[in-house]
C-alpha cells in the first residue's frame, strides 16, 4: 500500500504548501491526560508579542529542557508537554503572553495546596522568566473524599464572601474558587474528581486554568478604557463648544480657526484609538473565550454558593460593558468630529465661492471701465493725430504756394480734415484688430 504522499505523487495532485501546517494546528496543545490526586500551578507572563518575545520563551524553556535531559522544543514551536521527572511541565506561547503550568502528583491525604510545583525548577530558571506575571494559580485536582470537602475545610481554603462553585462536567466534579489572591501571590481552584476520566479530567483542569486566565487578560482593558473615558469626556466637551461658536457665524476667518482646532481634536482622537484599538479588541475575544469555557463546563448549581458563571456576570461582565462603552464613545466621537469637520468645511467653500464670484465681478467691472477708457483714449488719440496730420498738410501747401503754385492753404487744410480723421480712425481700428488677433 502506497503512503499518501505516494498516492498524492501517482494521482498528479499538487498539495497547498501549508496543508501539513494547518492541519497539525488543529491537532496541537493537546489536552493533558490527569489522574488525580495532582496540584497544578500555573503562570502567564505577559512577554509581548513579536519574533523576539517568542524566541525568548523558546530559549527560556529550552534551558529547562536541558537541564532535566530531556528533549527541547522543535525550532518554532509554540508549545510544548514535557515530563521532567518530579514534575511535568506544559507551555504554551500566546500571542502577547505565554503560559507555563507546572504538574506533580501528590500523596493521599496530603494538604491541600502544601508543596505547589512551581517551587520544584531551579531558582535560577525561574527568575529567568521573561514578561511580567499577570496569572499565578494553584489548582488541586482530588478524589472524593481525600480529605473530605467540609463547609468548615472550605472557609480555610477561600474567602468566604466570594466563594463561587457549583457542578461540572455532567455532575462527575466539583469545583470551587474566590478568585482572591492569597498571601503566597496565587489564586486558588479545588476541583474534585467523582469519576472522570484522565482526558475528562485534563480537559476540566485546561478550561478552569484558561478561565482564571483570559478573565484577567480580558480585565488588561479596563484601566484603560477608565483612563481613556476621562480624555474623551474632555474632548467631548471641547467638541460641544466648537460646535456651538459654528452656529455664531463670526466670519470666514473665524472658521478657518475653528477647522484648524476641529482638526487638532480629530488628531487626538485618532492618537488615542490608535493606543487602545489592539487592547480594546483583545480584551472582547477573551472575554468572549471565558463566555465559552464556562459553557464548556456544564455547569450546575451547589446549594450554598454562586456559580461560576454568576460571578463573572457580576464581576467581569460590568468591566467588559464599560470597555465596550468607552469604545462605542470613541467611535462616535470620531465620527461626530468628522461631520462637524464636513459641516464647517462646507461653509467655508461656499464662503470661498462668494469671495471668488465677487471678485470676478469686480474684475468684470474694471475690465468694462478699462475697455471704455481705452476706446476714449482711442477717440482723443484719433482727434491728437488728425490735428498733426491736417498741420502738416496746410504746411505742405503753404511751402507749396510758395513755389507758385495757385493753392490756398486754408481751404486745402479745411477738405483735408475728413480725409485725415477717415484714415487715421481706419488705421487705429486695423491695429486694434491686430493687436487682438495676436492676443
Amino acid at each position: 500500500m502506497n503512503a499518501p504522499s505516494d498516492l498524492l505523487a501517482t494521482l498528479g495532485l499538487c498539495e497547498h504548501p501549508l496543508r501539513n501546517e494547518l492541519d497539525q494546528e488543529f491537532h496541537a496543545r493537546p489536552f493533558e491526560r490527569l489522574e488525580p490526586p495532582c496540584l497544578i500551578s500555573h503562570l502567564a507572563l505577559l512577554s509581548g508579542a513579536g519574533a523576539e518575545a517568542i524566541e525568548r520563551d523558546h530559549a527560556q524553556i529550552t534551558r529547562l529542557c536541558i537541564h532535566y535531559g530531556v528533549t527541547p522544543p522543535a525550532p518554532g514551536a509554540v508549545h510544548l508537554s514535557v515530563d521532567c521527572g518530579l514534575f511535568r511541565l506544559k507551555w504554551e506561547r500566546h500571542s502577547e503572553f505565554s503560559a507555563y503550568t507546572f504538574i506533580r502528583p501528590v500523596e493521599q491525604g496530603e494538604e491541600w495546596f502544601a508543596a505547589p510545583p512551581i517551587t520544584l525548577p531551579p531558582a535560577t530558571w525561574r527568575s529567568g522568566l521573561d514578561g511580567k506575571l499577570l496569572v499565578a494559580t494553584h489548582l488541586a485536582l482530588r478524589h472524593e473524599p481525600d480529605p473530605p470537602v467540609t463547609t468548615e475545610a472550605l472557609h480555610t481554603l477561600f474567602s468566604v464572601s466570594n466563594l463561587s462553585g457549583g457542578l461540572v462536567a455532567d455532575g462527575v466534579a466539583m469545583v470551587w474558587s474566590d478568585f482572591r489572591t492569597h498571601s503566597d501571590g496565587f489564586t486558588r481552584i479545588l476541583a474534585l474528581d467523582q469519576g472522570l476520566r484522565p482526558t475528562q479530567a485534563g480537559r476540566l483542569v485546561q478550561r478552569l486554568l484558561n478561565i482564571e486566565t483570559y478573565r484577567l487578560m480580558a480585565m488588561l482593558a479596563f484601566p484603560l478604557a477608565r483612563q481613556v473615558g476621562s480624555k474623551i469626556t474632555r474632548i467631548e466637551n471641547r467638541l460641544a463648544d466648537l460646535t456651538g461658536r459654528m452656529n455664531q457665524n463670526a466670519g470666514l476667518e473665524q472658521d478657518h480657526a475653528l477647522l484648524a482646532e476641529l482638526s487638532a481634536l480629530a488628531a487626538d482622537v485618532e492618537r488615542i484609538t490608535a493606543s487602545t484599538t489592539y487592547r480594546f479588541g483583545a480584551s472582547r475575544a477573551y472575554y468572549d473565550l471565558v463566555g465559552r469555557r464556562i459553557a464548556e463546563l456544564r455547569e450546575q448549581r451547589m446549594s450554598g454558593v454562586q456559580t461560576l458563571q454568576e460571578f463573572t456576570d457580576r464581576r467581569l461582565a460590568p468591566a467588559m460593558r464599560t470597555v465596550a462603552t468607552v469604545r462605542e464613545r470613541q467611535d462616535s466621537l470620531s465620527a461626530r468630529i468628522a461631520r462637524a469637520a464636513n459641516l464647517l468645511r462646507t461653509r467655508v467653500d461656499v464662503a470661498l465661492e462668494q469671495q471668488n464670484r465677487d471678485l470676478l465681478r469686480s474684475m468684470d467691472r474694471r475690465a468694462d471701465l478699462q475697455l471704455r477708457l481705452q476706446e476714449t483714449v482711442e477717440g482723443l488719440s484719433v482727434v491728437v493725430l488728425s490735428y498733426y496730420l491736417v498741420g502738416l498738410v496746410s504746411y505742405a501747401v503753404k511751402a507749396l504756394s510758395k513755389l507758385g503754385l495757385p493753392l490756398n492753404p486754408d481751404l486745402v487744410a479745411g477738405l483735408a480734415i475728413p480725409v485725415v480723421f477717415a484714415v487715421v480712425g481706419l488705421g487705429m481700428r486695423r491695429l486694434r484688430r491686430n493687436l487682438t488677433h495676436h492676443s
